[in-house]
């Protein structure tokens, strides 16, 4: 995309952006293009609700079976933000904000948490999460990017207004890789936001794309710890400034996860997929709270599956990962009062000596990645 053409459409979204704007970064990657054969649904969450956790639902009548990110003080888990069932179905969204065509004041909106727990709690496969969108009650109370895969290896997008929505394959990528942000490809051009975000992250993965090498590591190791802006062609990652200003980046302030959900490998029927096997070939890679400084921890589906140091656990529902990431994020942004919280200290997370936060993160998270993939894989 030329510069002034991303610069025009960075103008234009400036004038309809809401206030209360959500944005997030995500892609599904297809079990071509990840060198362990497994299809992946990432993303890196922004939001205004800086707390959150992760927590097992289990199995209640015709329910699956789940395990999702919810906000902290949700306590009856009603709106899950991201997960997988054990039925081999794994949900996510961001938010969009050019494909809202009604009048739907804003009081009955933001209902995506409680579509996708319905989603996890019912579909089995990519064309089941089409039937709920199908039979949902209108208006549906969502304007946003859903990703979704399964077992058999499928994925989609789909850009979901009140009313109607676009569906698009990843089976029609030829590279196998499906990026959203903040808008919909279907929906009003020069609206919504997260262009750059979005050229960002493809700009960043290209390579792994072109090596067929696209995995869960480099998803939140490399594309939610890079501070690359694509309208400069620029890296700060490791740059000679130590004061960088935190605009279109993909790790934010507002970021409060990183989480790439790996499948299993394709099965051509549905028959051999079950709770068991989903709890031993699933993994949901969790970093929670500012990504720059998270730690991975392996999810699984099961009641046993979700890592104490992630759930809830603390008052308020906060997770004792989420609240140690915050701590070391409000040193990242030092400066108190005024515009402060836009001003990131880079060396406190990478700097010549290797000790910033997230480099020794990174250190923490490829053992974790390691010993993982060698009780799941043998490798």
């Amino acid at each position: 995309m030329m510069k002034t053409t991303i610069t025009n459409l960075i103008l234009a979204a400036a004038a309809v952006m809401p206030s209360a704007a959500f944005p997030c970064t995500s892609a599904i990657v297809a079990a071509s293009a990840n060198p362990s054969g497994r299809p992946l649904l990432w993303k890196h969450r922004d939001t205004s609700a800086v707390d959150n956790k992760v927590e097992y639902v289990a199995p209640a009548g015709r329910s699956f079976g789940y395990v999702a990110l919810f906000n902290a003080s949700d306590k009856d888990l009603r709106e899950a933000w991201m997960g997988m069932n054990d039925a081999g179905f794994a949900v996510m969204n961001t938010a969009s904000y050019n494909i809202k065509d009604d009048r739907v004041p804003a009081k009955k909106m933001d209902k995506e948490g409680i579509l996708m727990t319905k989603a996890l709690q019912t579909c089995r496969t990519v064309d089941d999460f089409a039937r709920l969108l199908d039979s949902y009650p209108r208006p549906m109370g969502v304007e946003a990017n859903f990703g979704v895969i399964d077992a058999c290896g499928n994925g989609a997008f789909f850009e979901t207004n009140n009313h109607s929505y676009v569906r698009f394959d990843l089976s029609e990528r030829p590279d196998g890789v499906l990026v959203r942000t903040n808008y919909s490809h279907s929906g009003r051009s020069n609206e919504g936001y997260g262009f750059i975000r979005e050229a960002n992250a493809n700009c960043l993965l290209r390579p792994y794309v072109e090596e067929r090498s696209v995995s869960p590591e480099v998803l939140t190791e490399v594309v939610s710890r890079t501070f690359y802006h694509d309208l400069k062609k620029k890296d700060y990652t490791l740059g000679e400034e130590q004061w960088v200003i935190d605009q279109d980046f993909i790790p934010r302030y507002k970021s409060t996860a990183t989480i790439a959900i790996e499948g299993c490998r394709p099965v051509e029927h549905l028959d051999s997929v079950n709770p068991w096997f989903v709890a031993e070939e699933y993994i949901m890679w969790t970093g929670i709270g500012y990504p720059p400084v998270a730690e991975i921890r392996a999810v699984r589906c099961a009641e046993d599956g979700v890592p104490e140091d992630l759930t809830g656990s603390l008052p308020g529902g906060h997770s004792v990962l989420g609240d140690k990431a915050k701590r070391m994020r409000d040193e990242v942004f030092p400066i108190k009062g005024g515009n402060g919280d836009k001003y990131i200290d880079m060396t406190k997370l990478y700097n010549a000596e290797g000790t910033g936060y997230a480099q020794q993160a990174i250190t923490r998270n490829r053992q974790t990645y390691r010993l993982e993939k060698l009780r799941r894989d043998g490798e």
